[in-house]
């Protein structure tokens, strides 16, 4: 076997991590983990110091989002797929309506759809690339969802509450991805959770959501109904105990450090407009690399749909992108690989908020490189 072409250390990123999920993590925020190693990791989360550290992390989360009166965050563990099961048992009363464009928002819709406690759901689909007009009001609807970037293929959908639905109906949005590194008025929304693992820079495992005033009396309605709700899957239980700064069952307290620490960092910086301008710009060289290179075309045709934070980039039949993969992670530049149930010839790379333009600059450098010097 021939030896992997070497990419001149010039042209290298200061850090070669460009994955959309679980994302690169700061090198301040590993400090702060390894300052939490001889006093808070390892301790009781229903003890002080853990619980005066989530209470700064709803404290950040609110100051960030600029979280309207009555909003709380709340938080529980399992991450955003075990919030799907949450939000089928405390959230939706009767039926919910969908928009899936891809991966994350197709199986929420799923979650919904075969509860036996709920109605179908209706779901609105766009193939992979684009997305649906948007959510129509339907009597019996009492739960609009949709994500507002969708990971999988790149492509964003706006956060604004659907007109002429039922004044009860409850809008709530998947900001996995989009959370920390996209612009969002929370007004628009009763329900915007994530998990913390992507602009956040943190790990998985943990759920967080800005919840409105009618969305709490929606979980609070359900808990008192005959519908039998796991524990461990409450929203009430997540609700009550978000109020005393503490999960209902232990939580990763190495992840809610680095949360913490990144929270920090971002609102010091300048908070949501600072973020959502960083990963714009990031953003933007990638798109524009794309439409200049002869090979590589943005997979998301409408400039307006395309994501901030995952940038997709689909590359011609001339080009082996197994190749490219495998010559960059061989020189240390990783996770650029497009999710794999797209099954295309394409990159997806991740512009989250701890990525640097001049990292952007030089990965896009070493894919050049890797294009004109190691495929033949």
């Amino acid at each position: 076997m021939s030896e992997m072409p070497v990419i001149p250390a010039s042209l290298l990123p200061t850090d070669g991590r460009f994955g959309a999920g679980p994302s690169r993590v700061r090198p301040e925020q590993v400090s702060a983990l390894v300052d939490a190693g001889t006093s808070l990791l390892g301790t009781s989360h229903r003890q002080a110091p853990v619980r005066s550290l989530v209470g700064d992390i709803r404290e950040g989360l609110a100051e960030f989002f600029g979280l309207p009166e009555g909003y709380e965050i709340i938080l529980g563990l399992g991450g955003a797929s075990t919030f799907w099961d949450s939000a089928a048992f405390s959230l939706v009363r009767r039926r919910a309506q969908h928009l899936s464009f891809g991966e994350f928002g197709s199986k929420f819709a799923q979650v919904t759809d075969k509860a036996p406690h709920l109605e179908r759901s209706e779901i609105f689909r766009a193939q992979p690339g684009s997305r649906p007009a948007g959510p129509e009001p339907r009597e019996g609807v009492d739960v609009y969802a949709w994500p507002q970037n969708e990971t999988s293929t790149g492509v964003i959908m706006d956060v604004t509450r659907p007109s002429g639905t039922d004044p009860d109906a409850l809008t709530v949005i998947d900001a996995t991805s989009a959370a920390g590194g996209m612009h969002v008025d929370i007004n628009h929304t009763d329900v915007y959770y994530f998990s913390p693992q992507k602009n956040f820079g943190s790990d998985g495992g943990v759920w967080f959501a800005a919840v409105s005033p009618a969305a709490l009396e929606r979980i609070a309605e359900i808990s008192r109904s005959d519908r039998w709700i796991p524990d461990v899957l409450s929203l009430a239980a997540a609700v009550e105990n978000s109020r005393k700064n503490q999960t209902y069952n232990t939580p990763a307290l190495a992840g809610l450090v680095l949360l913490d620490e990144q929270v920090r960092w971002l609102n010091g910086n300048g908070g949501m407009p600072w973020a959502a301008e960083r990963t714009a710009t990031t953003s933007s060289l990638v798109y524009d690399w794309a439409e200049r290179t002869t090979v590589a075309t943005p997979f998301v045709t409408d400039p307006e749909h395309r994501s901030p934070v995952v940038c997709t980039v689909d590359f011609d039949d001339s080009v082996d992108t197994a190749r490219v993969l495998s010559v960059l992670r061989a020189n240390g530049v990783v996770d650029v690989d497009p999710y794999r149930k797209l099954g295309r010839n394409q990159l997806r790379i991740a512009t989250f908020a701890s990525v640097p333009e001049a990292d952007i600059h030089a990965l896009l450098a070493c894919i050049d490189w890797t294009l004109e010097n190691a495929l033949s």
